[in-house]
């Protein structure tokens, strides 16, 4: 169809839509040259199909959504850009009383270049974000909120009721080397995931009823559904790209870690490979970092004052032992770097215990954490616990973004190829 017949961006003639079988794999094909990075077409596509079939996106987990130009005449309506949202278990806490719900990630926004610029992904965004509210809410009380995670900045989406979150990160090299004085961790198979998952939920229900005041907190569950799928795409990349599955990844998908008699921290991480023709580092991400301390409560964002609280504390000790066995990991597997989103003063801390001159890296235009509440309130009386590493989902790290509460929290792609 020729873009300059097609209707303005306010038009009664364009709907949105969950797009049929046909329209995705079309918005797939259009899509890959963007987001494969160093895969085939074909074995995007086998990609895509596989990691639909995970636990987290099966069954109606994943809606792909698309802005259609149905013309009056009835004719074949025209696909004009698209996305997706995964729904992901959700919790609301409020005056020390914690509920469960639904939440939305929204991730893989796209529009073909013939169609930029004319306001459609604006208008499909609008869309998406009302339609949300009601979507897969089983319980009829409707969803809690959605995320999203952007990379042009923050107004777009703030315009369109996301609205942007406190966003950081730490990165730390890739190394071949252990520090000494540091204890000795563990490594996780995934096995072992199900069973720390139910442990992390149980703490975040935890130190979420604990938070004190009238405002909400909200926090997507870290399920083993969400690393899962993580992994399948770890799984798929790394063999497709290295002619069958890698020595590298007898590694684990995480590390262990007694921080003293009875307590545990832990953390879970994926590799992900960028595109060879760009130039952006290959990256291990902090998935999931969980400590059973109880200093560990404060989610706020890490700062110098709360740093020097934790600095040489048992609690910063193993969580640097599992940023270095994370590292060594990394450089087994031809990573450059290892990134942890979203840090807390307690992994700043353990950081300079790497590296005295670790800092926290704030980001202003890219993967910008970003929420819209449906709930009672404004999103200003909000607080988003646990954005560690999620995504999910996911930079996650996106490559697709992973999935929410993950260090990328949770959409799909590192780019996302749009226009206003």
């Amino acid at each position: 169809m020729d873009p300059s017949n097609l209707p303005k961006s306010d038009s009664p003639e364009l709907h949105l839509v969950v797009a049929t079988a046909e329209e995705n794999l079309a918005q797939q094909h259009a899509n890959s040259t963007e987001w494969r990075g160093g895969l085939s077409l074909e074995a995007y596509l086998r990609r895509e199909e596989h990691l639909v079939k995970q636990q987290l996106t099966k069954d109606g987990g994943l809606t792909a959504w698309m802005l259609a130009y149905q013309p009056s005449d009835d004719s074949k309506r025209q696909i004009l850009c698209g996305c997706e949202s995964i729904r992901k278990k959700a919790l609301v806490a409020r005056n020390g009383k914690v509920e469960d719900g639904v939440a939305h990630g929204v991730a893989s926004v796209f529009c073909p270049p013939q169609f930029r610029g004319k306001g459609y992904a604006g208008r499909m965004m609008s869309e998406v974000g009302k339609k949300l509210k009601d979507w897969q809410a089983e319980s009829g009380g409707g969803s809690a909120f959605s995320v999203l995670y952007s990379d042009i900045g923050k107004e777009f989406y703030a315009a369109r009721g996301w609205q942007p979150f406190p966003s950081s990160h730490i990165t730390f090299p890739a190394t071949e080397s252990r520090a000494g004085s540091l204890p000795q961790v563990q490594k996780l198979e995934s096995e072992d995931l199900a069973r720390l998952c139910e442990d992390d939920e149980k703490l975040l229900r935890h130190r979420l009823s604990n938070m004190a005041g009238g405002r909400a907190a909200v926090a997507l569950v870290p399920d083993v559904a969400t690393l899962h799928w993580h992994h399948a795409r770890e799984d798929f990349v790394s063999t497709e790209t290295h002619g069958g599955r890698p020595g590298f990844m007898d590694g684990g998908r995480g590390a262990l870690v007694e921080v003293k008699p009875g307590v545990r921290a832990w953390c879970v991480w994926t590799r992900v490979w960028t595109n060879p023709q760009e130039h952006a580092p290959n990256t291990l991400h902090i998935l999931r970092l969980a400590v059973e301390d109880e200093s560990y409560s404060d989610f706020s964002p890490a700062s110098e004052e709360g740093a020097q609280r934790f600095a040489g504390s048992d609690v910063a000790k193993a969580i640097a032992a599992l940023l270095v066995e994370a590292q060594i990991q990394a450089k087994a597997s031809g990573m450059h770097e290892v990134q942890i989103w979203n840090p807390t003063s307690a992994t700043l801390a353990a950081a300079r215990l790497i590296d005295s001159g670790a800092a926290v890296e704030e980001r202003e235009k890219e993967s910008i954490t970003s929420l819209q509440w449906y709930g009672q309130g404004s999103w200003k009386d909000v607080d988003w616990s646990s954005r560690v590493a999620d995504p999910s989902q996911t930079k996650v790290l996106f490559c697709k973004k992973l999935p929410l509460w993950s260090t990328h929290a949770w959409t799909r792609d590192s780019r996302v190829a749009e226009a206003p």
